[in-house]
């Protein structure tokens, strides 16, 4: 395996990657992994992060080629705006190529070449949709230590920082975790450690963060008229703050309020298998 530059021709080979890394592991539709992989990977955005002396792109190449190809892995690195920070920001191994040490080794080397560039701490940031990729990153000794919410494609996600529990510095992110939470659960509020929204009639229900349903637009979460999570509800739309959902005989879930709906089973195509 050898860890090197990438070259602008091989673009489509790493959207080829992180497509099939995200379909695989990730829970999002394939609508939001199109839109994303043509955003942040787009033939012409690869050939910009190449020649931008504030980013660090790497690909792994791999001796035994499967189907020809012999980029199995990728990782984007950037410097924060002050220079005290390197982030690794996406990091994708082809499922064809996983269990040899290839996300590791894109990791190490990512970190190296951040920190050659003059940054004496690294943090990574992982997309909340990523569950093991969140194991991943915690491998190393790194903690979630604060959330940012993104703009991509014209959706907004959450992602995860991770960084060393030791660093003694403000990390790059613009939001603090209770910001970003608001923004993920429009019309809610703490109550005793729990995440709690409130009724028409004035009624304090229980969200449950686990207990998640995809929708159109945003997730639908289980909703409890107690803190033990024993007597539901019925659900909370993530995109609205509703609590106005009706659920047909086909397991149907829809907002009365916004329209995001969820169709029973879509989630099901995906799994969490990572590195």
């Amino acid at each position: 395996m050898e860890i090197r530059d990438p070259e602008p021709d091989e673009a489509e080979r790493i959207q080829e990657v992180v497509d099939s890394s995200m379909t695989t592991s990730f829970r999002l539709s394939p609508g939001q992994i199109d839109a994303i992989t043509d955003e942040q990977l787009s033939d012409e955005a690869v050939a910009d992060k190449i020649d931008d002396d504030e980013t660090v792109l790497l690909v792994a190449e791999t001796g035994e080629d499967i189907e020809g190809e012999a980029i199995a892995g990728f990782v984007e690195g950037r410097l924060s705006d002050d220079g005290e920070w390197g982030e690794i920001n996406w990091l994708f191994v082809d499922p064809e190529h996983r269990g040899h040490g290839i996300g590791t080794a894109l990791y190490e080397a990512a970190a190296d070449a951040l920190r050659d560039r003059g940054v004496d701490h690294v943090c990574v940031t992982v997309l909340e949709a990523n569950t093991e990729g969140h194991q991943f990153v915690e491998q190393f000794g790194l903690e979630h230590e604060a959330d940012r919410r993104v703009e991509i494609a014209e959706e907004s996600f959450v992602k995860y920082v991770y960084s060393d529990p030791d660093a003694d510095l403000d990390l790059p992110t613009d939001e603090t975790e209770e910001d970003a939470e608001a923004e993920e659960f429009p019309e809610t509020e703490r109550s005793d450690g729990q995440l709690t929204a409130t009724t028409d009639g004035g009624e304090t229900v229980y969200v449950a963060r686990d207990e998640e349903e995809s929708g159109t637009a945003a997730p639908f979460y289980a909703a409890y008229e107690d803190a033990d999570f024993s007597e539901q509800f019925g659900f909370y739309c993530a995109n609205c703050g509703s609590l106005d959902i009706s659920l047909d005989n086909m397991d149907r879930l829809e907002c009365g309020d916004c329209g995001n709906s969820h169709a029973s089973r879509s989630g099901e195509s995906y799994d969490d298998s990572y590195l």
